[in-house]
């Protein structure tokens, strides 16, 4: 996997959803229109706009 390639991995978590690409942490120059995305029923998931995969990952976990 190169160094793009995992710049456009995205892990979610259940705090995450429902999830939708652009994300608020997406910087300007890479904005697209706005497309939500389900990847907790397949596990990972692509925007079709960008490419950027995103890796459901579950709930978070309580702390001890």
């Amino acid at each position: 996997m190169n160094t793009e390639q995992k710049a456009r991995t995205v892990e979610v978590r259940e705090s995450d959803l429902p999830l939708h690409c652009p994300t608020p942490e997406t910087p300007l120059w890479r904005m697209h229109p706005r497309v939500f995305l389900d990847a907790a029923r397949t596990g990972e998931v692509l925007c079709p706009y960008c490419g950027t995969k995103y890796v459901y990952k579950g709930p978070a976990r309580a702390a001890h």
